[in-house]
């Protein structure tokens, strides 16, 4: 009986000792940017609009099954609820920028100020902000399915979100670093958005409106859906040995400013999913709601942000490498935000619709 409640709740043999295996996963990578080196610059070479082919690949597999949960219908039914919308759009827009800026700059020239150099502290600041100023786009799909999340309305706060990045992403990050003519590169953000969110998500309705036609809801729900309970984890920690190869050497050469530029990310992670978490518990918003809320805030879109670090400042700057030390914090920090809010789902007991 605990074996079905625990498949049918999407916790299989990897996600119960997902933390273990993601440190696994991330020190594999590392050692193969090391000692294997031709594995991750023959990978490189497949990538389009500083997007890595290999690692779209393994995000799609991610996104998929859960976008198979997605009934349309309940989709165009999320305005009903817009209270939860409002919190992504507050928390991501109107207070995540804002508050890495602050967070990053305390540490930078004040903590660590016999540690940083001002001229790097400046450059781990830029890079702290290009992360603060995106929110999760791909990632937070995963986080989601770990919560339990509200599938359909998991994808129209993702959705609504890209669609504020096109405009706002640009101006904030260009008030936050004091310089105007920030140039983004688009080709990055337009296909992100298509391979992460529309392709998945078509893909993902299509087929449920396919399956149930032959076989019925029920055999979609109690078969079919089961089948893929793996396959979110297991591109979740192929994607980790990827990124973490192709980062490798840059994590081995810079260990102390790399576990510095650490600390206000991570406290950033955690202050701002809690500012969307408690806010929804506030509004009465029910868990499946609240817990994304909190994850996309929390969570960071490396991939835009990492090449707009390359593309206006260099692969080797140390801007880049803030954003790369948000790729290295991100999985360990959101897993413990994924216990945190599965231990707290009692919280949201009286206001589960």
């Amino acid at each position: 009986m605990k074996e079905k409640q625990a498949e049918a709740g999407g916790i299989g043999f990897f996600e119960k000792g997902l933390t273990a295996w993601v440190a696994l996963c991330m020190v594999a990578g590392v050692l193969i940017g090391k000692y294997l080196p031709g594995i991750p610059e023959t990978l490189s070479r497949f990538e389009y609009a500083h997007v890595s082919v290999p690692i779209a690949v393994l995000i799609w597999l991610m996104i998929y099954p859960m976008m198979l949960k997605v009934d349309f219908a309940s989709v165009l039914n999320v305005g009903q609820n817009p209270k939860g919308l409002y919190v992504t759009w507050a928390t991501n827009w109107l207070i995540k920028p804002f508050s890495m800026y602050g967070i990053a700059f305390f540490f930078f020239f004040v903590v660590f100020r016999p540690f940083i150099p001002a001229g790097l502290a400046r450059d781990y600041l830029a890079g702290a902000i290009l992360l603060g100023a995106a929110p999760c786009t791909a990632m937070v799909f995963v986080w989601s399915h770990l919560t339990r999340g509200n599938p359909a309305y998991t994808v129209v706060q993702v959705a609504t979100n890209d669609l504020i990045i096109l405009v706002a992403f640009t101006p904030i990050v260009a008030f936050l670093l004091g310089i105007g003519g920030i140039a983004i590169p688009w080709e990055t953000l337009v296909l992100s958005v298509a391979l992460f969110v529309v392709i998945p998500l078509t893909a993902g309705i299509l087929t449920r409106r396919a399956v149930i036609a032959r076989r019925g809801s029920a055999w979609f729900n109690d078969s079919f859906i089961p089948k893929f309970s793996g396959v979110t984890t297991a591109g979740l920690l192929l994607t980790l040995v990827i990124i973490f190869s192709f980062q490798g050497r840059v994590i081995l050469e810079n260990p102390l400013h790399i576990l510095l530029i650490a600390v206000p990310l991570t406290i950033q992670t955690f202050v701002i999913f809690f500012v969307a978490y408690i806010a929804s518990r506030a509004l009465k918003l029910p868990h499946d709601i609240a817990a994304p809320a909190g994850m996309i805030g929390a969570s960071n879109f490396f991939e835009l942000s990492v090449a707009v670090a390359i593309s206006l400042f260099g692969s080797g700057s140390p801007v880049a490498l803030a954003t790369i030390v948000g790729v290295l914090v991100e999985v360990p920090v959101m897993l413990t935000l994924v216990k945190i809010a599965n231990g707290t789902a009692r919280w949201f007991g009286a206001n589960k619709e």
